[in-house]
C-alpha cells in the first residue's frame, strides 16, 4: 500500500479527493482519509470527527482496513497539528504534496515560521516524490527539501514544471490548460468553480503524472469529482439565486472564495460568516476587512464559540469590517440560523449567498457543549420553508 500525503493551509481536502478520483479512474483501488470524507475501496462515509486526522489508534484501524481490502494507494491529509503531535510519524509517505501556506493556527504554532517548519516535517522524510506550488509565497522554503526520486512544481510561474497556461471560470466549474515539462499538453475541466480549485486539480494532476498515470485517466478522474462536502457546495434551489456552503475559515480562503463568487455571480454577493472560538484571534479583523472589501452585503454571526464569549469574537471581526468601511452593509445577527434566514430573505434573482466557516461539519461546540448542526441542512430547511 503506497501513501500519498497532502499538506498546506487551504485546498488539502479537495486535492486529496481529486487524487483519489484520478487513481480510481486508472483502475487502482484506493483508501482516502480527508476532513470531509473517509473512503476505503469505494465505500465512503462522512467524516464526523470534527478533525482532519483521527487518534493514532483510529488511524491504524483505517490502515488495517485498507490493507485488508488490498488497496493500492492510501491518500491522506497531513495537517500541521497531526504532524506536530506525531500522529502519522510511522506512515511511509511516497508522494508529498504542498498546496499553499497562509495564515492559520497561529494560536497553536505562534509564528508563520513555526507553522512552516511543522508542515516541513512531511518533506523532511525524503519522500520519493514531492509536489510543490511554485506560486506560493513559501515556495522557496519548501523547495529546499530534496525528493528521493523526483520533484515537480506547478503554477503560473514561468519556471513551474506543470505550467498553468490558462484558467477559465464558469458559474458551475473551471477549466485549465497545462503544459508539463515544456512539451506535454493537458486540458482539465472540473465541476468545482474558482481559480483556487484550478490549483487544487493541477496539484493532483502533477502528483498523478509523477506516478505515471495516463493523461486520459488524469483528465477523466478530475472530471469525475462532482462535489466535495462543504467545499463550494452549491445548494440547488428554484429561487433565482444561488446558495453556497463553504468551509473557508482563513483569510486567504475567504478572499479567494469571495473573488470567485464575484466573478461568476450575476448580481450581489451576500456573505454569512463568523469565526471560531479558542483559535487564532489575529485573523478575525483581517477576515472582517476582506469581507468588507469584497462582499456586497454581510451578515455577521456566530460560528463555533467553544469556550469564548461569542459577542467578543464578533466584535473583533467587526473591527476589520469598520476598517474596510463595510459597517453600513453589515447586519449583526448572533443566531446563525436567523442570520442565514435573513440572508435568504434579502436575496434577489442573480444574487449569490455564501455561508462560510463550517462547511461539512455536523455539529457545533458552543459554551463547551456539542450541538448538532450542519449548514447545508439548515439552508435546505430554510429554503423549503
Amino acid at each position: 500500500m503506497r501513501v500519498i500525503g497532502v499538506t498546506g493551509t487551504n485546498g488539502k481536502t479537495t486535492t486529496v479527493n481529486y487524487i483519489n478520483e484520478i487513481l480510481k479512474e486508472a483502475g487502482l483501488k484506493t483508501a482516502m482519509f480527508s476532513t470531509a470524507t473517509i473512503e476505503v475501496a469505494g465505500q465512503a462515509t462522512r467524516n464526523e470527527l470534527n478533525a482532519t486526522v483521527a487518534s493514532t489508534s483510529e488511524m491504524q484501524r483505517f490502515f488495517k482496513r485498507a490493507k485488508q481490502e488490498k488497496v493500492d494507494f492510501a491518500v491522506l491529509e497531513f495537517p500541521s497539528h497531526a504532524l506536530h503531535q506525531h500522529k502519522l510519524d510511522t506512515v511511509p509517505v511516497e508522494v508529498a504534496v504542498m498546496t499553499n501556506l497562509t495564515q492559520d493556527h497561529l494560536d497553536y504554532h505562534g509564528t508563520m515560521e513555526n507553522y512552516a517548519a511543522t508542515k516541513a516535517k512531511l518533506f523532511d522524510r525524503l519522500p520519493k516524490f514531492i509536489v510543490l506550488n511554485h506560486d506560493d509565497e513559501w515556495f522557496e522554503y519548501f523547495d529546499q527539501f530534496p525528493a528521493a526520486a523526483q520533484k515537480i512544481t506547478y503554477g503560473k510561474h514561468e519556471a513551474a514544471d506543470a505550467h498553468i497556461d490558462r484558467v477559465k471560470l464558469f458559474r458551475k466549474g473551471t477549466e485549465a490548460g497545462l503544459t508539463i515539462d515544456h512539451q506535454t499538453k493537458l486540458e482539465l475541466a472540473t465541476a468545482l468553480p474558482g481559480e483556487f480549485n484550478a490549483y487544487n486539480m493541477v496539484a493532483a494532476a502533477s502528483a498523478a503524472y509523477l506516478l505515471g498515470i495516463h493523461l486520459e485517466d488524469i483528465a477523466e478522474g478530475i472530471a469525475n469529482l462532482e462535489a466535495v462536502p462543504g467545499r463550494f457546495d452549491r445548494i440547488e434551489a428554484d429561487k433565482g439565486f444561488d446558495v453556497v456552503v463553504d468551509y473557508a475559515h482563513t483569510p486567504d480562503a475567504l478572499e479567494k472564495l469571495l473573488q470567485t463568487a464575484k466573478s461568476i455571480s450575476k448580481r450581489r454577493v451576500i456573505l454569512v460568516f463568523g469565526a471560531c472560538g479558542d483559535r487564532d484571534k489575529s485573523k478575525r479583523p483581517i477576515m472582517g476587512e476582506i469581507a468588507a472589501k469584497l462582499a456586497d452585503r454581510i451578515f455577521l454571526t456566530d460560528e463555533e464559540s467553544y469556550n469564548e464569549d461569542p459577542e467578543q469574537i464578533r466584535a473583533q471581526i467587526f473591527e476589520g469590517i469598520e476598517k474596510g468601511k463595510g459597517q453600513v452593509r453589515t447586519t449583526e445577527v448572533a443566531d446563525r440560523r436567523e442570520a442565514i434566514k435573513k440572508a435568504i430573505e434579502v436575496a434577489k434573482k442573480g444574487d449569490t449567498i455564501l455561508v462560510t466557516g463550517m462547511g461539512h461539519e455536523v455539529y457545533r461546540i458552543v459554551n463547551g457543549e456539542r450541538l448538532p448542526w450542519n449548514d447545508e441542512q439548515v439552508v435546505r430547511e430554510l429554503l423549503e420553508s
